[in-house]
């Protein structure tokens, strides 16, 4: 059950646009359809009323720049990035990420359908009735891994270059990152990718982080503001920083699908061959001498 209600528009205008929607996924299952051209096609109409053809004689600057291949993108400089895979996306990213500044993808009516119709040609996998609001940013997109009933609010990052993982009916809130990817603290180059799970029916609420490699289980929820390093177990709530499991719902027996306690875990990768190994332990605890704490005088 959900807590949303309907809304209608116009007809004339919900024709208009499901007549667009319908041609887009028509053009985005040919095989023989070059996606910088359709991005370039689409943008040139959405932004500036005209043909890319139009826009490139009248103000070229802003037409070469509608044109995925005359931009980069971060992931182009990770050495982790399937450089094949990312440029078959790139365009349908840089079509996605513009079409959000816009009016057409500021209006969920229309912009929905377009991403959900974007996502069936970026992510590793995409189940039905993927919702994700505007303004959501990606790695490379193409591990992303998403089930049936799943939505993404606003302004969210999925750093999605060692695989993210969203179960059927996950949610992730406003504002959110979620890693997967590392640092290390003292070797910025040397990285290592671990896949990052949300389970089935979990909630990750406002402005939280989830780090790579974490599991979070079926039903279970990481609350506003927490940083998850970690795992949550099936119906627990872990809040703080970093996030501790602290509660777990009143809910009856169920067998979870997701269960960070079992979840089997892909090894870890290294994503820079500099740095081969597994990064060993870094850090240790500070004393107070090693902070020079003065007690405050008088």
């Amino acid at each position: 059950m959900t807590w949303l209600k309907p809304v209608d528009i116009g007809a004339g205008a919900q024709a208009t646009f499901n007549d667009f929607v319908r041609d887009l996924e028509t053009r985005l299952a040919d095989p023989t359809t070059n996606r910088a051209a359709l991005t370039c096609s689409v943008l040139a109409e959405a932004m500036y009323g005209r043909s890319y053809a139009q826009l490139l004689s009248d103000a070229p600057l802003a037409a070469l720049n509608l044109d995925a291949g005359n931009v980069t993108f971060e992931a182009e400089y990770y050495m982790a990035t399937d450089q094949e895979r990312f440029a078959q996306v790139k365009p349908l990213l840089w079509l996605w990420k513009n079409l959000d500044l816009t009016p057409l993808g500021q209006n969920p009516v229309l912009g929905i359908p377009v991403r959900r119709a974007l996502a069936q040609h970026i992510f590793r996998r995409v189940g039905r009735n993927f919702k994700c609001w505007q303004n959501v940013e990606f790695s490379v997109g193409y591990n992303m891994e998403v089930g049936d009933d799943v939505v993404v609010h606003r302004h969210v990052l999925l750093d999605d270059i060692g695989g993210i993982e969203l179960h059927d009916g996950a949610s992730v809130s406003d504002y959110v990152n979620i890693y997967s990817h590392t640092h290390s603290v003292l070797d910025g180059p040397d990285v290592t990718l671990r896949r990052t799970v949300i389970g089935r029916g979990a909630r990750i609420t406002y402005h939280s982080t989830v780090l790579a490699g974490s599991v979070v289980s079926d039903d279970a929820m990481l609350a506003t503001h927490a940083l998850l390093r970690g795992d949550i177990p099936p119906h627990g709530i872990a809040m703080g920083l970093p996030a501790r499991t602290t509660r777990l719902k009143l809910r009856p027996p169920t067998e979870p699908h997701v269960d960070a306690r079992t979840w089997p875990r892909e090894g870890a990768r290294k994503a820079n061959p500099d740095f081969p190994d597994p990064t060993p332990n870094q850090t240790r605890t500070p004393a107070q001498d090693d902070l020079n704490v003065r007690e405050p005088v008088g």
